[in-house]
This record gives C-alpha cells, structure tokens and sequence, in this order.
C-alpha cells in the first residue's frame, strides 16, 4: 500500500475530524473551539508549512499539526486511524514535520501526549523524545467552552 505524505489544507478538515473521532484518545484531546473547522483554518493559515496528512488510496489515514513561536514547536496532534497503524506513517509524519520546521529555523520541539496513552509514550519516545520530569505543565482557558482539563 502506498502513502503520500502531503500538507494539509482546510478543504482536508471533514476528513481530518472524522480521523480525530476514530480513537478516543484523539478524541479526548479534541476541543470544540480550537478544533472547529474556524480553529484549524487559524492554524493553518499560521502554520502553512508544517501541518501533514498521510494519504492513501485517497483516504487521509494519518495526521499531523505542528506550528512553532519562532523559537519552540509543539506538536499538536498526531494520529494514524487504527486499521494503519504499525506500518511507519507515524513516523514518516514526524519526520515530515521536523524537516519543515528545521526548514523554518526552529531547533527544539515538544508535545504533549495523555499520561495513560502508552502506546504514544512509546513511539514518542522511540522518536528520540525524551520525557521531561522538570517542568508541570500548567493550563488556563480563556473560554468557557475549552475544558481546562484534569
């Protein structure tokens, strides 16, 4: 099976949702503002170079949105639909999107990944991200519709 790797557009956002939706880990890091069709168009337009999805037979089977300050990246979201799993789009993805940002001068990257997602914390970590016991990680919403979390 071949998979192209190529950046996303918002025209690719139904089928980029659906793909968040089939997983609930995906779908537990969702919110309803900033993963609205309006919050990944801001992203994007931001973030036009850096932002992938995995494309085989047509079909968007893996994803990833990266955006950086100019000096830090963080990886947003990253997900591969479960039936294609295990066949290196992850991977590929990742590297994808650390070459565009080397591209963009950005040195250093970080992402978040749920505590209790051990096969993420795997492959994060099998990608040479190391897990930082150093910092909390703190949360403020400015919305009353973004949950803030546990």
């Amino acid at each position: 099976m071949k998979t192209e790797i190529r950046l996303i557009t918002i025209e690719d956002y139904d089928a980029i949702y659906d793909l968040w939706n089939a997983t609930e880990q995906s779908r537990k890091a969702l919110n309803p503002v900033d993963d609205s069709r309006e919050g990944i168009e801001r992203y994007l337009k931001r973030n036009p170079n850096t932002c992938f999805a995995a494309v085989s037979d047509g079909r968007i089977v893996g994803v990833i949105l990266t955006g950086h300050d100019g000096r830090r990246a963080i990886v947003h979201h990253m997900c591969v639909h479960p039936d294609y799993r295990r066949m290196g789009i992850a991977g590929s993805l990742v590297s994808k999107a650390e070459t565009a940002l080397k591209q963009e001068g950005i040195q250093k990257i970080f992402g978040l990944v749920f505590k209790d997602n051990d096969p993420a914390n795997a492959f994060w970590e099998k990608q040479g991200y190391s897990l930082r016991t150093n910092l909390n990680y703190r949360n403020k919403s400015l919305n009353a519709d973004i949950p803030t979390g546990e």
